[in-house]
């Protein structure tokens, strides 16, 4: 049940997230030139804000806060380990999109084609990168530290 209430808590973190950019950046691409980095960088900040409320959602979708009558130890584990793993698999895709955005920055600093297009997704992959990065490190962090304490409970 700890183990939802704070996977519950992370993802509303993300949602808020999420929102912010569909928010804020829906707003100022509407504003923005289409010849400039600021158009690409806040309408790939949208793509990630749909993207992220979706995910955000389903993973509200799938937490259950009853405690299954017949749920062992082993699959109690399963679980824990599972989604340790998966946070950790996300902080590693994470590091891949801030890459990939020194990548596109340091193309749209070489080339002569729509270098302002490069240059907005490359920021735009720093920005979710990062936030994503620092909240898969948190999310993981703070699920091992509960999964150390059932080592605790059960030894």
């Amino acid at each position: 049940m700890a183990r939802e209430l704070l996977i519950g808590r992370g993802l509303a973190v993300l949602s808020v997230w999420a929102l912010l950019n569909l928010i804020g950046s829906g707003y100022l691409v509407r504003k923005a030139d289409r010849r400039y980095a600021p158009y690409y960088f806040h309408g790939m900040n949208v793509g990630w804000g749909v993207i992220n409320t979706a995910l955000a959602c389903w993973g509200i979708l799938q937490l259950h806060f009853r405690i299954p009558v017949d749920l062992g130890v082993a699959e109690l584990f399963r679980t824990q380990l599972f989604y340790e793993n998966l946070f950790l698999l996300n902080a590693g895709l994470d590091v891949a999109y801030v890459m990939t955005g020194y990548y596109l920055r340091a193309q749209a600093a070489t080339t002569l084609q729509r270098p302002e297009r490069l240059l907005g997704f490359g920021q735009a992959l720093w920005v979710q990168g990062g936030f994503l990065l620092l909240f898969d490190t948190t999310m993981w962090v703070a699920l091992h530290w509960q999964g150390q304490a059932l080592f605790t409970l059960l030894g």
